[in-house]
């Protein structure tokens, strides 16, 4: 009998939340963008808020939040009511800042959870025309001739575009100057405009730049050559060892009803897999993935571990 009484009990419990879940939303929903309009990530995001919009019957609000390489963004989301109704976009910085930034206001692995990883995509080693280098070996020997006199551009300190090259100057005893902008597009325009002759990006966000010729291609930073794009080589061509992809996700509050996090997760990875937004995101060079927040939390935990091994590495810093 007091068994039956907890079984009920329990159920009682859990039948508020049950509800709210299969109800959700009733209002509209905020989607967190750590970087300015225009970059890559909020293409993506974009992308997924308009879905989830026509998906829920809601409107998604895409907010951008940008600063301090992803974390003024992140650190808003961990701060929001645990309601569903503030989701987070997350990149590859999110699991290398632990391990770079020794004070961030929020716990990765206890303030937040992960609800589904979205996409995984290319990033490219491009350069302005005038560059007296081509391939990656060209540039290696240009910047061996001319130590601490090239830079490159990417959309913030601490990204995954940061760390890989971070990794290659390491592995080639190079000398390249870092120089971070909040957001892809600002970085963009200052390689297009001559003023950094390198710019580490998604190649997704500036293919309409390579296809005008206003940058060209050096290499991937992808383990292998993209089977859409085979006529571009890969860092690891030349620097074997040196590789990187970029990984965008979907997170909340950690306090987040599972229920929720749950239902959140089922209708955001369904339309990522099966629906228009999968055509979509693959004619802009995405890979979809929709996982669920298992996998997403278990892939947060592994690449916090692999960064941390490259910035002990590289020992790289914030800029």
């Amino acid at each position: 009998m007091k068994n039956i009484l907890r079984c009920l009990a329990l159920a009682a419990a859990l039948a508020p939340l049950a509800t709210v879940a299969q109800s959700f939303p009733t209002r509209p929903v905020r989607l967190m963008v750590p970087f300015p309009p225009g970059g890559a990530t909020d293409i993506i995001g974009r992308l997924v808020a308009g879905k989830m919009q026509d998906v829920w019957g809601q409107p998604v609000l895409v907010e951008n939040r940008p600063g301090a390489g992803t974390v003024v963004g992140t650190d808003y989301v961990a701060k929001s009511p645990p309601d569903g109704y503030t989701l987070g976009t997350v990149v590859t910085a999110y699991v290398i800042n632990p391990s770079l930034r020794a004070e961030l206001p929020y716990n990765t692995l206890k303030d937040l959870a992960g609800v589904t990883q979205v996409s995984v995509q290319h990033l490219v080693m491009a350069a302005h025309p005038s560059l007296e280098a081509n391939t990656i070996p060209e540039l290696i020997a240009l910047a061996k001739k001319n130590p601490g006199k090239l830079a490159y551009a990417t959309p913030g300190s601490g990204t995954a575009m940061h760390l890989s090259v971070e990794l290659l100057k390491t592995s080639t005893g190079i000398d390249l100057v870092h120089v971070p902008y909040k957001g892809g597009a600002p970085a963009q325009q200052d390689v297009i405009a001559g003023h950094v002759p390198i710019l580490m990006d998604v190649l997704y966000a500036v293919q309409p730049l390579i296809k005008s010729g206003k940058i060209k291609v050096l290499a991937l930073l992808s383990p292998r050559r993209a089977p859409e794009s085979p006529e571009y080589a890969t860092v690891a061509e030349a620097v074997p060892g040196v590789s990187a992809l970029s990984i965008v996700g979907i997170v909340v509050p950690a306090a987040t009803p599972r229920e929720l996090v749950n239902r959140t997760s089922a209708d955001i990875a369904r339309a990522v897999r099966s629906s228009d937004l999968t055509e979509r995101m693959k004619q802009q060079g995405m890979e979809p993935v929709g996982s669920t927040p298992a996998q997403f939390d278990a892939l947060i935990k592994s690449e916090i571990d692999k960064w941390a091994k490259v910035v002990k590495l590289s020992g790289a810093k914030v800029d």
